[in-house]
């Protein structure tokens, strides 16, 4: 006996179509669904349910609630139609639900444990029956999580691979498609951008012409095409395409999908500029998630940190980072801010943890925290390591062959071999912008421009960002020491220092500090570039005398001393020190 709650039946009773035989009411049900009708769809399978509970009927009231956002109630409806499949011992039926339940604890819960409990009921259904459609959906599902939530490209052009293949021989026939546009957004992702892009072209003919009709199959795949367009930064597809799945969700009333597509279509408008028009699509996305799906918040509020980072609105900007966790892109944002607020050391420290959740595989999801390691390394002294990333950045560049991808690799490489340069253009953007009356970007590229003619000593090009900073209102910094940077040491870079006069290795220290070798040695690199000495012995020369100063501003008793008066004090005779 199936336990059913759902509306009284006070409710039920007021529909004037209770005397059809459930059987109609059911087909009317599906009819809606059809033509894209949720609420009838709805109140049709609740009638056919108040009459006789069938696992049909609770299958096509979780579809109509699935489509109306109403994901709790579609939950339950799945959850009553597995049970009732499977206590028809119709596995096919319970399959489907299962595959379905996964899908729904994942995106509207972020309940991955259950999802993956749910994907493996299905697969253990299904195992040893004769193919069927339900296995297609079943191996395009495993593709789906595959990339999506393991960021494991290969493993998803595997099983999209495999989906498609399994359509063209037991359908449904629209899965071919989708199976083809999921292996071309993997192919992407590992950076086979040509092959990849053709597969999701032939997939949006497919759709474009007619060809397919499930609304379902429709909206994943263009969203697919979309999300490759913003990997290889192909504003100018994107742009087309996000038209497209406008008017596709408003003729299907598709909200759900337009959500996911709107993260993608607010950072298009980001990139062309029209800010106030992506912090209106950010807003509507970031109300809708909370109500509906908010596993979805951290993404509408890192997008939002993007935006508030870019104006130059950066105590904003951190807030959002914050409230985003340990989501992945909240992790780049923190880098970009970082290098920014001219933290190279730190931007290093985040841009690095954001690749080490991007598998080499995962190629052109690298390439943004590429781009802020090479500016970070170059901003603290290490070019050695700055040259390997650039390589692998500049490789990408060529590999994907899109505009924006090019001159971000060219961005990074003139960071890195003509900083002078650099800091010019950006110093002629900042006027551009001021003329153009956009005073927040302008004064962030002027105030990049000042730090490195600063660095550089260019004097009279730090005058000309100062009188341009002029009139933004902005106050420049004081202008730093050519010799010691004028900056403070870090708590951390403190106790390196410790450590190493203490006479202990890069391993030694790693191990005490719980960090890895490659850390230690690019602390004791900002240390030697800070202090103005010139090499690791003449740190451990010095480093005693600052033991009792490490010790005060690791037990928070006294901040860090600028490095300037640590660089002057270093030069303080021995026995003045005893």
């Amino acid at each position: 006996m199936i336990i059913w709650s759902w509306p009284t039946p006070g409710v039920w009773s007021t529909s004037p179509t209770l005397d059809r035989p459930p059987a109609d009411r059911l087909q009317a049900g599906r009819d809606a669904l059809a033509r894209g009708a949720w609420a009838d769809a709805r109140t049709c399978f609740v009638e056919a349910l108040r009459r006789q509970q069938s696992a049909e009927a609770l299958e096509g009231l979780g579809m109509a609630t699935w489509w109306l956002e109403e994901y709790p109630a579609a939950i339950e409806s799945r959850e009553h139609a597995f049970r009732a499949y499977r206590q028809r011992n119709e596995q096919a039926g319970a399959a489907r639900m299962a595959v379905w339940l996964a899908n729904d604890y994942a995106d509207f819960r972020g309940e991955l444990a259950v999802a993956n409990g749910w994907l493996r009921r299905a697969e253990r259904i299904l195992g040893g029956t004769p193919l069927d459609p339900e296995h297609a959906w079943l191996a395009y599902t495993k593709a789906h999580f595959a990339l999506m939530v393991h960021r494991d490209p290969v493993e998803a052009r595997r099983w999209s691979a495999e989906a498609a293949r399994l359509s063209r021989d037991v359908g449904p026939a629209d899965m071919e498609m989708l199976g083809v546009a999921l292996e071309g957004l993997a192919m992407v992702t590992e950076g086979q951008v040509s092959d990849g892009m053709g597969r999701l072209d032939e997939a949006s003919a497919a759709i474009t012409s007619g060809e397919l009709s499930d609304p379902v199959i429709m909206g994943a795949a263009c969203c697919y095409l979309i999300r490759a367009c913003e990997q290889v930064r192909d504003y100018d597809r994107a742009a087309q395409w996000c038209e497209r799945v406008r008017e596709f969700c408003h003729r299907w009333n598709f909200t759900a999908l337009f959500s996911s597509c709107r993260i993608q279509y607010a950072s298009l408008l980001t990139w062309h500029g029209d800010w106030k028009q992506a912090e209106t699509e950010i807003e509507a996305l970031r109300r809708h998630v909370e109500k509906v799906q908010p596993r979805l918040l951290p993404v509408a509020q890192t997008r939002l940190g993007e935006l508030r980072r870019r104006q130059g609105h950066w105590n904003e900007a951190e807030q959002l980072f914050a409230r985003a966790g340990a989501h992945h892109q909240a992790v780049l944002g923190r880098a970009e801010l970082a290098l920014d607020r001219s933290d190279a050391t730190s931007a290093a420290e985040l841009a690095e943890e954001y690749l080490r959740r991007m598998a080499p595989q995962n190629r052109t999801e690298r390439v943004p925290g590429l781009e802020v390691l090479v500016r970070a390394r170059a901003a603290t002294g290490d070019p050695l390591l700055a040259e390997i990333h650039l390589t692998e950045l500049r490789d990408l560049a060529e590999t994907v062959a899109s505009d924006p991808l090019r001159a971000a690799a060219a961005f990074a490489e003139g960071v890195l071999r003509a900083p002078y340069e650099t800091s010019r253009s950006r110093f002629h953007l900042a006027r551009t912008l001021l003329a153009l009356g956009r005073r927040d970007s302008a004064a962030i590229e002027a105030r990049a421009a000042l730090a490195c003619f600063e660095q550089l000593g260019a004097q009279r090009g730090a005058a000309e960002a100062r009188e341009l900073l002029g009139p933004i209102g902005e106050k420049p910094r004081t202008r730093l020491s050519r010799e010691t940077g004028g900056q403070a040491l870090t708590s951390r870079e403190l106790e390196v220092l410790r450590l190493v006069a203490q006479g202990m290795g890069d391993k030694e220290a790693a191990a005490h500090l719980g960090l890895s070798e490659h850390t230690i040695h690019r602390h004791i690199t900002n240390i030697l570039t800070k202090t103005g000495l010139r090499s690791r012995a003449a740190a451990v020369a010095y480093g005693p005398k600052r033991a009792a100063l490490t010790s005060m501003a690791g037990t928070g008793h006294a901040e860090p001393l600028p490095t300037r008066e640590l660089f002057r004090r270093s030069r303080t005779p021995r026995t003045a020190v005893a």
